[in-house]
This record gives structure tokens, C-alpha cells and sequence, in this order.
């Protein structure tokens, strides 16, 4: 069972990945924190573990997803080079709060975060409004949104795709290459993340067999074989498929997760 569900969640991630250009995090930590219980006892942890393993995992889809798409000559290289160093930053300040908080704060801040971008999903057309009707950040806009995008997404262990995509169309992108260029996204922060998740976690008690600091290594094995399968063809659904209703879908799933989230507390 302990295989089954985590190479279902890998596809998923996969899928979604390369779908919506997201990192997968948001099918990954609550599939990883039904499965954790039944291997171990100890529950403080948890959380950091799956939130840290999924930042392992968004890695491995995101670098599939943008191999994928690059094919395609969707992803903006110049605008990944621009925002790394910005990026960066907001990881390595969001895993300096992970590192102060406890596990309950940690499922509250993934609830609300995860009930936030449940809007973007539900209601894709409000932002409509305004598309094409600023330029991309620059200077200290661009500093704050990227660091911004980088601290949260870490504290959540998304890959933050949702809020470039949006950004690069409200800035007259296209949407293949928003997505596109998303998914290099998740991969700026999705390794960092991982490697602090990793030496935060090192020598902590009772954590899931296998697992490396705060990264669970049986779990990214099983969950990024099967995400590097189903990135292509979620890179592939993009170019064809109708965005929207698909994006409403998605919505209802964070909700319901938002909602199980919230029951743990």
C-alpha cells in the first residue's frame, strides 16, 4: 500500500507538473502525510518530512517538466537567470522559519497557503482583467516578488508555480510559456530547499525509515520515478487541453486538502 500511494502521488505531481507548471507539492505532502503514520510512532516531525521531501521531489518533476517543455522552446531562461538570486534568498529565509516553527504552525500555514491558491485555480477567469497590463517586475519589484515566491513556497514545499504563471500572463506572456518557465521555477526552489531540509533534519528522532535529515529517500524514489514518467505528457495536455475547466478541478482538490489539513490541527 506504503508503494502504491506514493507512486500514485507521483504521477499526479507528474502530471501536474507539467499541467500547470506547478511542482507537484500540492498532491505530495498531504499524500505523504497519510502514508508517514504507518511507519513510525512519532509525529512532531512529519510534517518537515513531508514538506521536505516534497521540495526533493518538485527537483526531479520540475527538471522533467522543463526538459519537456523546452523542446517546445516555451521556457524563458532569461527571466529564470534573472529572478535565481531573488529566489534564493526567500528559500533560505523561509527554511530559517520552518526551522523555528513546530509541525502544528507548519499544516496551518500549508491549510491557508493551499486555501489561497485554491482562488487562482477556482476562479481562473477574474484575473483575466488584467492580462497585458503591466510589464514583468523589475528592480525592487521583482526582488520582492521572486524572494517572496522563493520564502513561501519553501515553508509550503510547492514549487510556486502558480504565482509565476499568473504573473507572466498578467504581464502579456503567453500562457504555454508562463507554465513552461514555472516549472524552471519550482526547480530553483525546490533545491535548496531540499538540501536545507536535509541538514535540518540530520540527526533528529524517529523519523520515517529511510529517510535523510527531513527527506524521506524510499518516498522521493518511489514519488520521482513515477512524476518523471507523467511530466511529459502533462506538458503535452497543456498545449491541448481546455485550461480553465481543468484549472476549476484543480481548485476544488486544494480545498478539500486545505479543509483535511485543517481537521489534523
Amino acid at each position: 500500500m506504503f508503494i502504491a500511494l506514493l507512486s500514485g502521488a507521483g504521477m499526479i505531481a507528474g502530471l501536474t507538473a507539467g499541467l500547470f507548471g506547478v511542482g507537484g507539492g500540492f498532491v505530495v505532502v498531504p499524500a505523504l502525510l497519510a502514508v508517514f503514520p504507518f511507519l513510525t510512532d512519532q509525529t512532531d516531525n512529519l510534517m518537515m518530512v513531508a514538506v521536505g521531501t516534497s521540495l526533493a521531489t518538485i527537483v526531479v518533476s520540475s527538471a522533467r517538466s522543463v526538459h519537456a517543455h523546452s523542446k517546445r522552446n516555451a521556457v524563458d531562461f532569461a527571466l529564470l537567470k534573472d529572478w535565481a538570486i531573488w529566489v534564493l534568498v526567500g528559500v533560505l529565509v523561509g527554511l530559517w522559519i520552518a526551522s523555528m516553527a513546530d509541525s502544528e504552525r507548519l499544516i496551518i500555514v500549508f491549510a491557508v497557503g493551499v486555501l489561497i491558491y485554491s482562488i487562482y485555480f477556482l476562479f481562473p477567469s477574474m484575473f483575466d482583467r488584467f492580462k497585458g497590463r503591466w510589464a514583468m517586475p523589475t528592480g525592487a519589484g521583482k526582488a520582492a516578488l521572486a524572494s517572496g515566491l522563493g520564502g513561501f513556497s519553501a515553508l509550503l514545499g510547492i514549487g510556486g508555480g502558480t504565482i509565476t504563471v499568473l504573473t507572466m500572463v498578467i504581464c502579456n506572456r503567453p500562457i504555454h510559456q508562463a507554465v513552461a518557465t514555472a516549472s524552471g521555477v519550482g526547480f530553483l526552489i525546490g533545491l535548496p530547499g531540499m538540501l536545507g531540509f536535509v541538514v535540518m533534519g540530520l540527526g533528529a528522532d524517529n523519523l520515517p525509515v529511510g529517510s535523510l535529515g527531513y527527506v524521506n529517500m524510499p518516498a522521493l524514489a518511489a514519488i520521482a520515478f513515477f512524476s518523471v514518467l507523467t511530466a511529459p505528457l502533462g506538458a503535452k495536455l497543456a498545449h491541448s487541453l481546455d485550461a480553465n475547466q481543468l484549472k476549476r478541478i484543480f481548485g476544488v482538490y486544494l480545498v478539500l486538502v486545505s479543509a483535511s489539513m485543517f481537521i489534523k490541527v
